[in-house]
C-alpha cells in the first residue's frame, strides 16, 4: 500500500490503521473507522475480545477492559481523526501526536468481552501543534465513558 497514494474510503480497515498510527498489538486499539468528517469529527469500533492480554490480570474471573486503555483507545481515535484529515489534504509528512492532557475523565459502565467499543471523537480546537478533543465511549448506545483530551504534535527528528 502507497501512504501517498492511497484513497481513504470508509470503513477503513485496520491495515490502513496501521499505516497511520505507530501503535502495534498489543497496544493498537482501534480496529475500524466508520464514520469520518475530516478535521472534525470520527467515530470508530474496537472489538473487545477475551484474548486481550490484559484480561489476564485485569481481573482474574471476571474481566474488565481497563478504564486508562479505553481512554487510550480514544486518543488513537484522535490521532487517526488528525492523520486521515491531512492524508485528504494532500500532507503525508505529518508528525505524531502525543497525548499531552486527560480532563474530566468520567467512567460510568464497566467494559467487557463480547462488547464492542464505539468512540466518537470531536476536534473542539486546534492552536498550533495542539488539537483539543472531545471523546466519547459507548456500548450498545450506552455511554461507558468520555474525556477531554489535548494532544501535542511533535516532529520526530
Amino acid at each position: 500500500m502507497n501512504e501517498q497514494t492511497t484513497p481513504f474510503h470508509l470503513p477503513v480497515n485496520v491495515e490502513q490503521i496501521q499505516h497511520l498510527l505507530p501503535h502495534r498489538y498489543p497496544f493498537l486499539l482501534v480496529d475500524r473507522v466508520i464514520e469520518l468528517d475530516p478535521d472534525k469529527r470520527v467515530v470508530t469500533l474496537k472489538n473487545v475480545t477475551i484474548n486481550e492480554p490484559f484480561f489476564q490480570g485485569h481481573f482474574p474471573g471476571h474481566p474488565v477492559m481497563p478504564g486508562v486503555l479505553i481512554v487510550e483507545a480514544m486518543a488513537q481515535s484522535a490521532g487517526l481523526l488528525t492523520q486521515i484529515s491531512n492524508r485528504l489534504k494532500g500532507n503525508t509528512g505529518n508528525p505524531l501526536f502525543y497525548l499531552a492532557k486527560v480532563d474530566n475523565a468520567r467512567f460510568s459502565a464497566i467494559v467487557s468481552p463480547g462488547d464492542q467499543l464505539r468512540m466518537e471523537v470531536t476536534l473542539k480546537r486546534l492552536l498550533r501543534s495542539m488539537g483539543l478533543f472531545e471523546a466519547r465511549a459507548t456500548v450498545d448506545g450506552k455511554e461507558v465513558a468520555s474525556c477531554e483530551l489535548m494532544c501535542a504534535a511533535r516532529s520526530e527528528k
